[in-house]
């Protein structure tokens, strides 16, 4: 400990520039000050200060010693700002932005809110890219890589894309064998929000083989009604296999032309990078990456 209070009073008095100041700042006599740093000085084998009657200025190593000096100190207190968030229970408002994957994201949630009633979500669902630090997120769950250095990530999991209809649809309609037959049948499609383009069905095409022109029968913003459209015989949709799980294995939709989708992608949930995040950062960040997708967990 005399070895810390070494630094503390060689930084306090790289800052004022005087014993008499820093001895002020730490509530000791300037004589005491003084000797503390010739014990520092004379354990170091170098002179940090040059002393005269009227200032005290750092020498070449007290420069270089004050850099060091600072950044252990700041080590410091973020490690005892760690054990003291560590031991505190997670709680108020989390400010978090998600995507519109209610199928995926709300019983997760929910079994969150459940485990810490202290901790008010406040929940922004959207599909736009939102600006995490300058709105004020604590957390943003998107697909995707992440490419802002201002944040830090964990991957939540991978999910795949699928064709799928109904099995009444298809018995009325025909199954597809080629991705050229879906320019035949009625096609279900999802607009981004922010270009207004319609999403791509990532299909594998031989090389030199023209782009397909798809019918659009249906076109909106979000995963549910392609799902309600597609149970109800209205048409194929493109879905990630997340949102279909259900239905598919009760066979109420049935995948087409397996072998010839490419489509993937990850979730992950990013948020301010910070050495040392808040306790309920923490708990939902460790929540989302056990519960989202368990068996990447």
């Amino acid at each position: 400990m005399d070895s810390l209070n070494g630094f503390v009073v060689f930084v306090q008095v790289a800052e004022t520039r005087s014993f008499v100041a820093a001895g002020r700042e730490l509530g000791v006599s300037a004589s005491a000050i003084g000797k503390s740093v010739a014990r520092l000085e004379e354990k170091l084998g170098v002179r940090l200060f040059h002393r005269s009657t009227r200032s005290v200025t750092l020498t070449a190593e007290g420069t270089l010693f004050l850099e060091r000096s600072r950044r252990i100190l700041a080590e410091i207190d973020a490690a005892e700002l760690e054990l003291s968030q560590a031991s505190a229970a997670p709680r108020g408002r989390l400010r978090v932005s998600l995507p519109l994957v209610s199928s995926l994201m709300l019983p997760v949630l929910g079994e969150f809110m459940r485990a810490y009633p202290q901790i008010e979500l406040d929940l922004d669902f959207t599909d736009r890219m939102v600006d995490v630090i300058e709105e004020g997120f604590d957390a943003v769950v998107r697909t995707g890589e992440p490419v802002d250095s201002r944040l830090s990530a964990r991957r939540l999991g991978s999910f795949h894309m699928r064709l799928v209809a109904s099995p009444d649809y298809l018995v009325r309609c025909g199954v597809p064998q080629t991705p050229a037959d879906l320019e035949q049948h009625s096609c279900l499609h999802y607009r981004f929000p922010n270009s207004g383009k319609l999403e791509a069905w990532a299909l594998r095409r031989a090389a030199g083989e023209a782009e397909l022109q798809l019918p659009t029968s249906m076109i909106c913003n979000n995963i549910e009604t392609r799902v309600c459209f597609a149970l109800r015989g209205l048409g194929i949709a493109y879905l990630p296999d997340f949102a279909i799980r259900e239905p598919l294995a009760a066979g109420l939709l049935q995948p087409i032309l397996v072998d010839q989708v490419s489509g993937a992608g990850v979730f992950n949930v990013l948020w301010p990078a910070s050495k040392y995040p808040s306790p309920k950062v923490r708990a939902l960040v460790d929540f989302l990456c056990a519960k989202v997708f368990p068996q990447a967990a």
